[in-house]
């Protein structure tokens, strides 16, 4: 049995608990031996209602809502404290199943994303620093060389969170959930 043959590990769930449903996909995706699980399509819009989509990395959920973390002054930042509005959307191929989550915004606690930031190795905090996402550069030197300045300055000590840099919580409202059908006759529950 192939894992799209797998029955519905939602069955005995009401559709009313859209978290529960969530966790069980999620936790059967994180099982498997693929790569990045908890990589997910983000989608915000320009101040010019131009949609765009980009690939972040689910850092944690719960009850709360879904917590990825980010350069507050890229574009996604920018996009995402401007509208206060995003969806995500998870496609699990080897599962034939996505889930669609919709929903207001908010950052995280800075406690939080101190917490998070810390996690990190030190040459993500350092590129944290170093990156100004978003932005044209003259050229790939100009970046390394500001690596290797903000390696300069933190060496021998802890790397700060950079004000700039942090967690985004998406608090949903409205989930759909999708399982692959025979002949591209898709099941689909909307819960919200």
């Amino acid at each position: 049995m192939t894992t799209r043959d797998a029955p519905d590990v939602s069955d005995d769930l009401p559709l009313e608990a859209p978290f529960e449903w969530f966790e069980r996909w999620f936790d059967a995706v994180e099982s498997l031996d693929i790569d990045y699980p908890n990589a997910v399509s983000l989608s915000t819009v320009t101040d010019e209602g131009r949609p765009r989509s980009r690939t972040v990395l689910l850092k944690s959920y719960d009850r709360d809502g879904f917590v990825f973390y980010t350069n507050y002054e890229s574009d996604k930042g920018r996009e995402l404290l401007a509208t206060e509005q995003a969806a995500m959307l998870f496609y699990w191929r080897s599962l034939g199943r996505q889930i669609r989550i919709e929903g207001a915004i908010e950052r995280v606690d800075p406690e939080q994303s101190d917490e998070y930031f810390a996690s990190r190795p030190r040459g993500s905090q350092i590129g944290a620093w170093a990156s100004d996402q978003s932005r044209s550069l003259e050229s790939r030197d100009v970046l390394e060389d500001r690596l290797e300045s903000y390696r300069e300055k933190f060496e021998g000590e802890s790397v700060p969170r950079p004000d700039h840099w942090g967690g985004i919580r998406l608090i949903p409202d409205r989930f759909l959930f999708w399982t692959e059908g025979e002949y591209r006759l898709h099941n689909r529950w909307r819960l919200e």
